[in-house]
């Protein structure tokens, strides 16, 4: 892509493959193009099968680049949440002269410390997804952002590490170069996602993102502006059509229809007189079906799904965070599911929905949060990740190898809260009520 203002994303997905191509001018996205195709080769958000999977991207790119007008040659792509690991990383340099004397840390020494910070043992069926600093250290002062100009002796990095099955990011890699383009980044769906779907406040505070999938359903828990814990479900919005299918003895295709245009995922908002034509196979007339007894199978399935999901966040007190839960995904423009969910967790519940204009649908939050993810990355995020996809510009160095005891993966745990905070986005950390500082080093004494 000649134009670098130009970024695609790609969100390959169970039921669909959505691809957009927006425009970075401002700072801000402007989308011009986008495609949306059925899915095929792909079971529970794994690619299962490559050659039906390319087929897929290349209609949606198709869809997108016709719309755009114009061609693309590189996309970012999100990555499944499925076995995500997430681990504390550090890494440390020396960086003055031979003589012992402080020298100007540079873009170099960044990458330096970063490939120090990426000597893990890691088991040969994994590899690193991403990698996100916290903090630079230089000559023992922490808490630095970006120590690019000053100088020091001995530069420290630490930060987060996310990994993933290598067939996984094999096989997305694979399907992407085989569709005739580039893979830009990688990068966590759960991540990107949060993006978008959580505000500044419940990004620090804590808050728990689900992303109701055709395929799975995740859930995310994400403080301090850091993702700190997954969970997947391997049920989402197919099984929902399939207990359609099953039960009314229709077909899958007649079964996601019922499901979009009658269903409701809280049969008490459904009505028991409205009635409509299913048609049964091996029968010749349709049948009659009320609301209520859709909603019926409907909220059965989601009340398992969301069961599992509330055992799982009550392990680690998830449900005590004070931004509460935030819906998205296909399966979230159900009516009702907003309701019913608030009945099982017993917390605040809400859904995004994305705002731009001709995808205001919960099911392309997880592409649009993509976009926002690599737009919004700074320089230091930049360096970080174009040392993990090894575009180096200078030979490895030698590096200090952390201790193994000294890498620890992160368990999270939490304190009971109430009340939910909402921080305005442009609110600084230092602008918070006091009343909310008890709160917090109460979390980050689990979380650090």
């Amino acid at each position: 892509m000649g134009n670098s203002s130009i970024y695609v994303g790609i969100d390959i997905g169970t039921t669909s493959i959505k691809v957009i191509i927006a425009e970075y001018l401002k700072d801000q996205i402007n989308i011009i193009g986008y495609g949306n195709t059925r899915s095929a080769g792909l079971n529970r958000g794994v690619i299962v099968d490559i050659d039906q999977v390319v087929k897929a991207i290349k209609e949606a790119v198709k869809q997108a680049e016709e719309k755009a007008n114009i061609q693309i040659s590189e996309v970012s792509v999100g990555v499944p949440a499925n076995m995500l690991q997430i681990e504390r990383c550090k890494g440390m340099i020396a960086i003055g002269n031979e003589d012992g004397n402080s020298k100007e840390i540079s873009d170099i020494d960044v990458r330096r410390v970063t490939e120090a910070a990426l000597v893990q043992n890691l088991p040969p069926e994994r590899d690193v997804i991403d990698i996100v600093p916290d903090e630079f250290i230089v000559d023992g002062f922490d808490g630095i952002q970006d120590p690019r100009g000053m100088v020091g002796v001995r530069l420290e990095m630490q930060g987060v590490m996310y990994t993933g099955p290598k067939t996984i990011l094999h096989n997305t890699r694979k399907c992407i170069e085989r569709a005739g383009l580039k893979v830009r980044d990688m990068i966590v769906a759960p991540l990107a996602l949060s993006q978008v779907a959580l505000t500044d406040g419940e990004k620090d505070f804590g808050a728990i993102l689900i992303d109701l999938g055709g395929g799975q359903t995740t859930a995310a828990v994400v403080h301090d502006h850091q993702l700190k814990y997954t969970y997947v479900d391997q049920e989402g919005g197919d099984y929902v059509t399939r207990d359609i299918s099953i039960v009314l003895n229709t077909s899958i295709e007649n079964a996601e229809i019922l499901k979009r245009n009658y269903g409701y995922a809280d049969e008490t908002l459904a009505s028991n007189e409205d009635t409509f034509p299913v048609t049964v196979v091996g029968q010749q007339e349709p049948e009659m079906i009320t609301e209520e007894y859709l909603a019926q199978i409907i909220e059965a399935r989601l009340q398992q799904i969301f069961g599992k999901l509330k055992a799982d966040l009550d392990r680690i007190n998830a449900l005590q965070l004070p931004g509460g839960i935030v819906l998205t995904g296909g399966l979230a423009a159900l009516p009702g599911v907003k309701e019913l969910a608030q009945k099982i967790f017993g917390v605040n519940v809400k859904v995004f929905i994305p705002q731009e204009m001709n995808l205001r649908i919960p099911s392309f939050a997880q592409v649009i949060g993509i976009l926002e993810y690599v737009t919004q990355e700074n320089e230091i995020d930049q360096i970080v990740r174009r040392t993990l996809d090894g575009q180096e510009f200078i030979s490895k160095p030698k590096v200090n190898q952390l201790d193994e005891d000294e890498q620890q993966d992160i368990e999270p745990d939490f304190e009971p809260v109430a009340d939910e905070y909402d921080t305005p986005k442009d609110k600084k950390k230092d602008d918070k009520p006091k009343g909310m500082d008890r709160f917090k080093a109460i979390f980050d004494k689990f979380f650090d």
